[in-house]
C-alpha cells in the first residue's frame, strides 16, 4: 500500500500497513466551504467539510447559554476550530464549555486551540478518550511517523505532521469533566439532556438534546453518505439509533451531514437497520450497496452517490462482514487496544 492512500474520510483514521485495505482519499468527495447557519435564536451549525488531500472536519453545534458559548465537537483543522473562535468573538461571548460526542480526532482536535483561547473551558466526553489515546491514537501516531518518514511528497508528510501534531497535544485533547451514564444536565446555566451509548461507532458515544431549541447533536451515530464503521460496534450502533429515536427533538444533526426532520432519521435508522440485515445474508456486497442508496434517497445527494458506493466497497467487507474476532473486539472487549 503506497502512502498515498493514507489519507481516509472518517474521522479517526485507521493507517493501514502495507498490505492492508486500500483506504479512500478524501480527495474523492469535496464539500463547500463551510458557512455557519442558525438553527434556532441560540443554536449556531459550523459545517463540517472536507478538504482535498486531508482529513475532514465534523460538524460543530454552538448553544449560547446563560453564562456563555457550549460548542459541541470542535473539529480537527486549524481553519475549522478558527471559525469557532471568530464565531465568540463576533457574539462577544467566551466559549465556557465543550462537549465532545466521540474521541475521533475530527471531533476534539480543536479543544487545544479553544483551551488556549479560553483557559477557563471546561471539556466534557465519555470515558473512552484515555483508552483510545493509550491504544489507537498511539498506534496511528506511529504509523503516522512511518509514513512521513517514506513518503518524498511535501503535500502529504505536511498533512501527517498535522496530525502528528494534534495527537500530541494530549492531555489538551481529553475531558475535564467525565459523562458515564445518560441524564439531565445543567452546563453554564443550559438545560441539555447527554446521552451516553456504550458500543456503538466507538467505546463510548455521546449526543447532546438542547431542550430549549429541540436540537440534537447526535455526533457519529448519525453520518452521511454513509455511516463511519472502522471502529464501530454494528449491532450496538444500530441499538443506539433506537435509543435515538425515542428523544423528543426536533431537529437531529448529524457528525457529517445535513441536519434531519424526524422523518428523515426514521428514513436514515431504517436503512441502517436494512444495510446490517443484508450484510448478515447471503446478498453481494453490491446488492447491499445499492439497497443503501436506494433506501436513503434524497438523503444522498446525486453528486455524493459514487462517493457513497466506494465507501461501502470498503465498509462492508471489512466491519459489517468482518470476523467475528474483529466484531468481538468492538462489541464486547476494549475497542482500542
Amino acid at each position: 500500500m503506497t502512502t498515498r492512500s493514507l489519507s481516509r474520510l472518517i474521522g479517526a483514521v485507521l493507517l493501514m500497513t502495507a498490505g492492508g485495505v486500500h483506504a479512500r482519499s478524501t480527495t474523492e468527495a469535496v464539500s463547500p466551504d463551510p458557512v455557519s447557519s442558525r438553527l434556532g435564536e441560540d443554536v449556531v451549525l459550523i459545517p463540517g467539510r472536507f478538504l482535498p488531500g486531508a482529513q475532514p472536519d465534523g460538524n460543530t453545534i454552538l448553544v449560547t447559554a446563560p453564562a456563555g458559548l457550549i460548542a459541541i465537537d470542535t473539529g480537527r483543522h486549524a481553519d475549522h476550530t478558527q471559525l469557532i473562535l471568530d464565531l465568540a468573538t463576533r457574539e462577544g461571548v467566551p466559549i465556557v464549555a465543550v462537549i465532545n460526542t466521540h474521541w475521533h480526532l475530527d471531533h476534539i482536535g480543536g479543544n487545544p486551540p479553544v483551551r488556549t483561547a479560553f483557559p477557563d473551558v471546561r471539556v466534557w466526553a465519555s470515558d473512552a478518550f484515555a483508552e483510545a489515546q493509550a491504544g489507537f491514537l498511539t498506534r496511528y501516531r506511529a504509523q503516522l511517523v512511518e509514513a512521513v518518514a517514506g513518503s518524498e511528497d511535501p503535500s502529504a508528510k505536511a498533512a501527517w505532521q498535522g496530525e502528528i501534531a494534534i495527537i500530541d497535544a494530549g492531555a489538551a485533547l481529553g475531558p475535564d469533566r467525565i459523562v458515564t451514564a445518560t441524564g439531565a444536565r445543567t452546563i453554564a446555566g443550559r438545560s441539555l439532556e447527554i446521552g451516553y451509548e456504550s458500543h456503538a461507532v466507538t467505546a463510548a458515544d455521546l449526543w447532546v438534546l438542547d431542550r430549549l431549541s429541540g436540537a440534537l447533536a447526535a455526533g457519529d451515530l448519525v453520518t452521511l453518505p454513509v455511516p463511519l464503521l472502522d471502529t464501530a460496534c454494528p449491532s450496538g450502533w444500530l441499538t443506539a439509533l433506537d435509543h435515538l429515536s425515542a428523544v423528543e427533538f426536533e431537529l437531529l444533526i448529524p457528525g457529517h451531514g445535513a441536519p434531519m426532520t424526524r422523518e428523515q432519521f426514521a428514513t436514515y435508522r431504517a436503512a441502517f437497520a436494512a444495510l446490517l440485515t443484508c450484510a448478515s445474508s447471503e446478498q453481494s456486497d453490491e446488492a447491499c450497496i445499492e439497497g443503501w442508496i436506494h433506501d436513503l434517497g434524497p438523503l444522498i445527494q446525486e453528486s455524493e452517490r459514487g462517493f457513497a458506493r466506494r465507501l461501502l466497497e470498503y465498509y462492508i467487507p471489512s466491519s459489517l462482514r468482518a470476523p467475528a474476532v474483529t466484531l468481538d473486539r468492538f462489541c464486547g472487549g476494549d475497542a482500542h487496544t
